[in-house]
């Protein structure tokens, strides 16, 4: 034999390896495809199903937060006739409450007053109700218009 019979079935050997490896990765090639195939057919079955459920659990969730607007549309009417009410009896009631309650305060230290003599000498003052005179305050206290 000579050289180059020798070198073509060398030649011929490792490209009959080479086939042989390319042959084994496509038959490997074409299992991986058939599995992800399988894979995505499994997947799209249970999909569907899911995306089923979740638009209905959407559409629950839609209805649900509608009833709950509706709630606080009638917890907001409800707070402002409450506030409304109480503006109400606070205007109607609040005003002659506190003006009972000065006079109450009144007649109270004007009795206290009544069989006491200061030491120092001071005239008694005269409490009318409902109006805050500048000389009845005590502490020594300015009136605004003392400021200056």
């Amino acid at each position: 034999m000579s050289g180059g019979e020798v070198a073509g079935i060398l030649v011929a050997v490792f490209w009959a390896i080479l086939v042989s490896f390319l042959a084994l990765a496509l038959v490997r090639l074409a299992q991986t495809l058939k599995a992800a195939t399988k894979l995505v057919a499994e997947v799209t079955e249970q999909a569907v199903p899911l995306l089923s459920e979740a638009s209905a659990t959407v559409r629950s969730a839609n209805t649900q937060l509608a009833r709950v607007d509706s709630i606080a549309a009638d917890v907001q009417e409800v707070t402002s006739n409450a506030s409304a009410l109480s503006s109400t009896v606070s205007s109607a009631f609040g005003g002659p409450l506190v003006k009972v309650a000065a006079f109450g305060y009144g007649v109270r230290r004007a009795i206290g007053r009544k069989g006491q003599q200061h030491p120092d000498g001071e005239t008694t003052r005269t409490v009318v109700v409902g109006k805050t005179l500048p000389s009845a305050r005590r502490g020594g206290r300015r009136n605004r218009a003392s400021k200056g």
